[in-house]
C-alpha cells in the first residue's frame, strides 16, 4: 500500500465563490474611488477597467456623488441606452457619446 498524499484542487464552486469575491472588492473599491472624485466615471467607461465589465451603467454613474436612479435614466434617455447595459458590452461609439455627456455636464 503506497499512500502518497496528493492535494486534490479546490472544488468548482469554491473557485467561483472566491472569483466572485475578488470581483465584488474590486467593484467596492472602483466605485468608492468614483465617489470620491479620485477617479471619473467617463474614464472608466473609456478604458473599462475588468473590474468594470460587467458592472451595470446605472450602477457606476449612480456611485457618483449626486447621482442617483433618475438623474442616471434621464441622462440615459438622451442617448437611447438601457440603464442595465453592461459597461463591458458598450459599443465605441456609445462609449465615446456617454463619455462626452459626462464630461459635458457640471459637477
Amino acid at each position: 500500500m503506497n499512500a502518497a498524499a496528493t492535494i486534490a484542487p479546490a472544488p468548482q464552486h469554491l473557485r467561483a465563490l472566491a472569483r466572485a469575491n475578488e470581483v465584488r472588492l474590486a467593484r467596492a473599491e472602483l466605485k468608492r474611488q468614483v465617489a470620491e472624485g479620485e477617479i471619473i466615471a467617463a474614464h472608466v467607461i473609456l478604458e473599462c477597467p475588468w473590474e468594470a465589465a460587467s458592472m451595470t451603467v446605472s450602477d457606476l454613474l449612480t456611485s457618483q456623488r449626486r447621482w442617483g436612479s433618475t438623474r442616471c435614466r434621464k441622462l440615459l434617455q438622451s442617448i437611447p441606452m438601457s440603464e442595465n447595459k453592461t459597461v463591458g458590452s458598450m459599443t465605441e461609439r456609445q462609449r465615446t457619446a456617454l463619455a462626452g455627456l459626462l464630461e459635458g455636464l457640471p459637477a
